[in-house]
């Protein structure tokens, strides 16, 4: 996550370009959670679906399958490091309908209503998680949906051991840690995530929630009212 002004995030994020597309597609088990947030898109063939902070494009294969050929995938990433690792991936797999966008997801307005959006391990990037998400959401057609996966403190019982090794994580994937947070990171990761579920409920009907990965990674999705 990150707590400072873009240009900062962008370049910790860049330098690690490479490192974070190999975890993001090696992880065991990650590639399960990805295709089971995608699924709550209830995507058809021919959709247009964006993707904020795509990163280095590794929900990209999952959406396209559900799109298929004639759908749109529009990835949106504000960090050229990580698009350069999305564009290989374009390029790799031949998609002519997979597009990249440089720009940050959290001013990003939808110019079209689309089908559908996604967000992945994002919303801890957000200053204003309910406005972002709101934001959004306006951009959405009537009856398209939006999911989120993330990843934040357990609550389950005996999650000590759990929690303790998930702050190291955040404290290594957060630029300069600790410094200029009025609260550990973690804490501000879990109200940013709490903020975003929020309006997903306020916004959306058939909300769905799921917790995974031992409670640290939950799922939600919802559907724009028709």
């Amino acid at each position: 996550m990150s707590r400072r002004g873009p240009s900062t995030a962008q370049q910790f994020y860049g330098r690690w370009a490479r490192l974070y597309d190999l975890l993001a597609v090696a992880t065991p088990g990650l590639s399960r959670l990805r295709s089971r947030v995608v699924d709550e898109l209830r995507l058809s063939p021919g959709d247009t679906v964006v993707e904020m902070g795509c990163g280095t494009g590794a929900n990209f294969p999952h959406l396209r399958r559900r799109v298929g050929p004639e759908g749109r995938v529009i990835g949106v990433d504000f960090t050229r490091g990580m698009l350069e690792q999305a564009r290989d991936r374009i390029d790799r797999e031949g998609w002519e309908n997979v597009h990249i966008v440089q720009a940050d997801a959290a001013t990003f307005s939808l110019r079209e209503d689309v089908d559908a959006v996604l967000a992945t391990f994002v919303i801890g990037m957000l200053d204003d998680p309910y406005s972002t998400v709101s934001r959004w959401l306006d951009g959405i057609r009537p009856g398209g949906g939006l999911a989120l996966l993330d990843a934040g403190q357990s609550s389950r019982a005996y999650s000590w051991p759990v929690n303790q090794a998930f702050r190291g994580l955040v404290l290594a994937s957060t630029p300069g840690g600790t410094s200029g947070f009025e609260k550990p990171p973690w804490y501000v990761l879990d109200e940013r995530i709490a903020e975003s579920r929020r309006a997903l409920s306020d916004r959306t009907v058939a909300v769905r929630d799921s917790q995974h990965a031992l409670g640290v990674v939950r799922i939600t999705g919802g559907r724009v009212a028709e």
